[in-house]
């Protein structure tokens, strides 16, 4: 918001020339629609993470909204103060442009949107394919570096005693000894279960557990449940693991509907069908709320379709290159990188489309006029802030040794440089293509002669 505000300025004081408060003025002005919608939409985008049932969602929601709404007060009150307060100085210590003059390149690519076309709709099919079938995992202790002490203590139970995960069964009292010896056997049976433990499997039926010392027992025994330990040969969160835990789940219901199966792989399982639903409910409630979002701020009803489908291409391209080189993503990366993404980086379609908008509206220029000074004049604000996004996560990615956080912020870098090139590239074609339908549908453009 900040770059945006300041490119803005640069433009004003060009216009308004020695009268540098006029031009902050109508910087704030020019820059407040673009700035304040696209921050409600990014603070929808983020908000959307708290209608997850998992907790994790509403803490990194909350925060990072609450960040944003900061940050808009502060660029539209404090900044342009600062700005204005030492413009002198910043005028003296102005390098050159380092990013060269863009007018050309935007230029060509504004005429060349035939092409940007084609290579839209050759790659839409490949990136939702390879979107809807990447792989994620729900092992939370494999996304922790292997040098921790749990780590290595697992690993060595796996090398030494071979064992993978155990199951702990907990039993309501009120069940026969009888009744448990034959749930615990039943559960043996089950497809890679070694062992399956509990009290009567040390004592017998014959012993009555009134002869068990109450010390020790109690180690085992509550006064509303009982345990008992069945071992596994196989890892937490696999599909291996999930069946045999259904399996074993039916034979402890069958004997006492109040008793349950818990432990690691279980919560895994429970933590994999609920982010399951958590994924699919958070993507329709941001896309939901920023299309309200965008719809309310042009008036219109096909703006919203536009810019919401070119940033979902983004995403869909930027989480289809896990798919294609085979690597797996933890379950919190998959279900809120969609929402972070379409969030921040929809920002910069609605600055473009917010000149575009302005240029056809206020300016009355033609179709392809407006588009060529909207994409001219915002091109290097969009390069800059997704430069800024990709800098700050990349490098979380290069010096985090969790993998789980290790792959969002690489998702998020490489997220960040696919949506400015789609925004850059995708964008104007669209305003080109659809242009006549936007008039149509957008209520302050109806009666422009397209």
């Amino acid at each position: 918001y900040s770059i945006f505000l300041w490119h803005s300025y640069q433009e004003q004081k060009e216009r308004f020339d020695g009268d540098k408060n006029r031009a902050m003025a109508h910087a704030i002005s020019n820059t407040f629609t673009s700035v304040t919608s696209s921050s409600v939409t990014t603070i929808a985008g983020f908000a959307a993470l708290c209608f997850m049932t998992f907790k994790l969602g509403m803490d990194l929601g909350l925060v990072m909204a609450k960040g944003v709404i900061i940050g808009v007060i502060v660029c539209l009150t404090v900044l342009p103060a600062l700005i204005l307060c030492f413009d002198k100085a910043i005028d003296k210590t102005t390098h050159k442009n380092l990013i060269p003059n863009l007018d050309g390149l935007s230029k060509k690519i504004v005429k060349g949107w035939p092409v940007v076309l084609v290579l839209f709709l050759v790659l839409l099919g490949p990136a939702m394919y390879g979107n809807s079938n990447y792989e994620i995992y729900y092992d939370i202790a494999g996304a922790l570096p292997q040098s921790l002490d749990s780590a290595v203590a697992n690993k060595k139970l796996e090398e030494k005693f071979n064992m993978n995960s155990t199951h702990i069964v907990l039993m309501k009292n009120g069940m026969a000894s009888k009744e448990k010896s034959e749930m615990l056997k039943k559960i043996e049976d089950v497809k890679g279960v070694k062992w399956a433990l509990g009290i009567d499997s040390f004592k017998g039926v014959s012993i009555p557990s009134s002869m068990i010392p109450k010390k020790l027992e109690s180690k085992l025994k509550s006064d509303n449940y009982e345990i008992a330990f069945v071992c596994s040969d196989y890892k937490a969160a696999t599909d291996e693991v999930n069946s045999q835990i259904a399996d074993i789940n039916k034979i402890v219901k069958k004997y006492s509907k109040d008793s349950m199966v818990i432990g690691e792989a279980p919560l895994t399982k429970d933590l994999q069908d609920v982010t399951d639903i958590d994924l699919v409910n958070v993507n329709y409630v941001s896309v939901a709320a920023i299309f309200l979002i965008i719809l309310i701020t042009f008036k219109s009803i096909l703006i919203p379709v536009i810019l919401v489908m070119v940033i979902e291409f983004a995403i869909f391209l930027n989480m289809s290159v896990p798919f294609y080189t085979h690597e797996s993503l933890p379950f919190v990366a998959s279900i809120v990188i969609g929402t972070i993404q379409l969030g921040a980086t929809v920002d910069y379609a609605i600055l473009m489309t917010s000149r575009y908008h302005k240029e056809r509206v206020v300016r009355r220029k033609s179709k392809k006029e407006a588009i060529d000074i909207a994409h001219k004049t915002s091109i290097k604000s969009i390069m800059i802030s997704g430069m800024c996004l990709f800098a700050s996560t990349f490098g979380v990615t290069m010096s985090s040794s969790i993998d789980m956080i290790k792959s969002i912020c690489t998702l998020l870098s490489r997220g960040a440089v696919i949506s400015t090139i789609v925004v850059i590239l995708v964008l104007p074609a669209m305003l080109t293509v659809f242009d006549k339908w936007i008039c149509k549908t957008t209520w302050d453009m109806r009666k422009i002669d397209y």
